[in-house]
């Protein structure tokens, strides 16, 4: 049979079927052709302009440093209150040596005098049993205000605890330590305590550090210098 002998209707339908396959190749959903082609990163990234990046690690580089430096001042904090009597605000026992330590080394580096006072308040268990442990506690702290007003910056002030307390006095010859703790007393006994309507005085005892004598040894010594002043009267400052 002969090409042209076909029956027009069977060519026809071969052309639409051509066509048809045409159209919907084309037609396909672009989803596969997109998958192989890399996606590009937003504009607002891209665009970005150097200056900015670098100053935004600036900022987290300063944001850290800033953190470091709380936490370093929160340290040093830490480190002050370990030392220091929460009461008073005197150094506590581990403060007294960390800072008689540095006035002992600088007085052996100069050669200059270093004095020890041992201080009792007087009559402080009458004051509590009258008044209260309030009361007491007004009485400590009113004490440590006034020798805080009248020590020079290089005076150590420690609370040993209870109503005992030590002060350094760098420096000082005996006779002049002596008098300075004597004038502490005066100031201390010139004002009442709070809520009591009372005042108060206490006895001291002042020695002179011997070179090479250990600190335990200069505070024992003028403990003893202390009980020698209640047993005179109290309200009163005894040097050896």
């Amino acid at each position: 049979m002969r090409r042209n002998d076909f029956p027009s209707s069977m060519h026809s339908n071969r052309l639409a079927s051509r066509r048809l396959h045409r159209r919907a190749a084309s037609s396909m959903p672009p989803t596969c052709q997109s998958e192989t082609r890399p996606q590009a990163a937003p504009a607002t990234v891209v665009g970005l302009p150097e200056t900015v990046v670098r100053e935004a690690g600036m900022f987290e580089l300063l944001a850290a440093e800033l953190r470091i430096a709380e936490l370093e001042a929160e340290l040093a904090k830490a480190r002050d209150a370990a030392c220091i009597d929460p009461l008073t605000g005197a150094l506590n026992r581990r403060g007294f040596a960390q800072a008689s330590e540095r006035e002992l080394a600088r007085a052996r580096r100069t050669g200059q005098p270093v004095c020890i006072a041992y201080i009792d308040l007087d009559d402080f268990k009458q004051l509590n049993d009258t008044f209260g442990h309030l009361a007491g506690d007004r009485a400590l702290v009113h004490f440590v205000e006034s020798l805080h007003r009248s020590m020079r910056p290089s005076d150590v002030l420690c609370r040993l605890g209870g109503e005992e307390f030590v002060v350094m006095l760098a420096g000082a010859e005996l006779p002049d330590a002596a008098a300075v703790v004597a004038r502490f007393l005066r100031d201390f006994s010139a004002h009442t305590i709070l809520g009591t309507g009372c005042t108060m005085t206490f006895s001291a005892g002042v020695v002179a550090y011997a070179p090479g004598e250990s600190l335990e040894s200069a505070i024992q010594r003028a403990d003893a210098a202390t009980y020698e002043a209640k047993k005179a009267g109290k309200n009163r400052v005894v040097m050896r």
